[in-house]
């Protein structure tokens, strides 16, 4: 059972995409942060971001995670021994240990992920989603946000309970997207 000093901060993802755009880390955000700033009433809990895998990338994506005091999320771990963890995240290695790295930090919980499903489970790079990708804006912050119908589809491999009960909103969001789309820019939101 957590206690009360195991709950995360306050979800606070203009802090987090704000220090994220301010070290100049390229990336995407994804899951249900993305859901919510194209127009699904979903409440989430963290912030789900896909960034290009180069060293530079990382780098600067370590530097940001170190100045929002990140830590990684261990079941079984209370935040304080997470925190003695002896995690470089300077060089942006750490991101390389896995396809998803969960993280507790000061505005909250971010997950990292290098890789995300297609709905057949084939997991594809920041490069794969890029181009479909929309600006959005998540808490008053810019942001590239991956296209819904790419989310949806991760979120169909996932079959997840919650997602289960989730993908027949996201499915009328989107058909409301791309019904109020010009033809030929599906896809595209340039506001």
């Amino acid at each position: 059972m957590p206690t009360p000093a195991d709950e995360p901060p306050p979800l606070d993802i203009r802090r987090q995409v704000e220090v994220l755009n301010r070290h100049g880390v390229q990336f995407l955000v994804v899951g249900g942060a993305n859901v919510v700033a194209q127009g699904a009433s979903h409440l989430t809990t963290d912030l789900d971001v896909l960034p290009v895998s180069d060293a530079d990338n990382l780098a600067r994506l370590g530097s940001a995670m170190e100045e929002l005091g990140a830590r990684l999320r261990v079941e079984g771990l209370s935040d304080e021994e997470a925190k003695a963890l002896p995690v470089q995240l300077r060089d942006g290695r750490v991101f390389r240990s896995a396809e998803i790295t969960n993280w507790r930090t000061d505005a909250g919980d971010l997950d990292v992920m290098l890789s995300m499903p297609d709905r057949d489970g084939a997991r594809h790079p920041y490069e794969h989603f890029v181009a479909r990708a929309v600006r959005g804006v998540a808490d008053d912050e810019p942001v590239q946000l991956a296209n819904l119908a790419d989310v949806i589809a991760s979120k169909e491999h996932a079959d997840r309970d919650k997602d289960r009960k989730a993908l027949p909103g996201l499915r009328l969001l989107l058909a409301r997207k791309d019904a109020a789309q010009p033809e030929g820019l599906v896809g595209r939101d340039d506001n």
